[in-house]
């Protein structure tokens, strides 16, 4: 039996900007940050332009664009100005998330099945100007088949509940979540959609997801913004990216 393909790392950068904006100025320099997690081996830039901007702000996005390599993922709330802002940039993708002002980050997915006739316009337009859509969703057969009812062509898994599971040493929680994931990953890409999957993953519990053979493409950020501040934000992203590749390949890292 053939290998799956390789996993694709994503990463998150709006935390680097989070720490930016708490005092004001230019530094740290979210855009230096995805310069090196590309040189570290990430294989796309995931950017995510609040209401508030609270942490990422037009002006890194327009550098975001001008300086990167790297194809952009540009996380964004179904609203008018972050329509506008997306036709404008012409970013490589763009991830339609859930968005609350009180939140402190992205909580749970969207809703695609009850948010169809909402989000059907966003679909459309994005993706007639060449933007990949995306939709951040729960791993629930029903948001699958609402999503390629929609039309877009991918799906973000939203592994939060899997996560937290794992953190609070839930064995009976991680298996449950992780099954759910599994078996969301597997249908999704027998409807013809590609799957990815991000939200709060770690270096503890990236690989039972990255060995999921369906997924296509990881995205991760806070974490590893957070373990920047101790090893620096190369070696960071290296060892995620080597925790993803052993478990996606297991025998031919071995052999290495």
């Amino acid at each position: 039996m053939s290998e799956p393909p390789a996993l694709r790392l994503g990463v998150n950068i709006d935390h680097v900007a989070t720490v930016r904006n708490a005092r004001g100025g230019d530094v740290p320099d979210p855009v230096r940050a995805a310069l090196i997690a590309e040189h570290a081996g990430a294989d796309g830039i995931t950017a995510h332009l609040r209401e508030d901007r609270r942490h990422i702000t037009d002006s890194d996005i327009s550098r975001l664009m001008s300086e990167l390599t790297l194809p952009l993922n540009l996380e964004m709330a179904a609203t008018d100005e972050m329509l506008s802002i997306a036709l404008r940039h012409q970013p490589h993708a763009a991830c339609i998330v859930p968005e609350r002002r009180e939140e402190r980050t992205t909580e749970g997915g969207l809703d695609a099945a009850a948010g169809h006739n909402h989000l059907q316009r966003f679909v459309s337009e994005l993706g007639g100007a060449n933007i990949r859509v995306s939709l951040f969703i729960e791993p629930d057969r029903s948001q699958l088949d609402a999503a390629k009812r929609l039309g877009a062509p991918v799906v973000e898994l939203h592994t939060g509940a899997y996560c937290d599971a794992a953190i609070a040493g839930d064995g009976a929680g991680v298996e449950h979540h992780l099954r759910r994931l599994t078996d969301a990953a597997a249908y999704g890409a027998s409807i013809g959609l590609e799957v990815h999957a991000g939200h709060g993953l770690t270096y503890d519990s990236v690989k039972p997801v990255a060995a999921i053979p369906e997924l296509a493409e990881l995205n991760i950020g806070h974490f590893l913004v957070g373990e920047a501040i101790f090893v620096g934000l190369q070696a960071s992203v290296l060892r995620m990216r080597a925790l993803m590749d052993e478990a996606r390949h297991p025998m031919s890292t071995a052999a290495q």
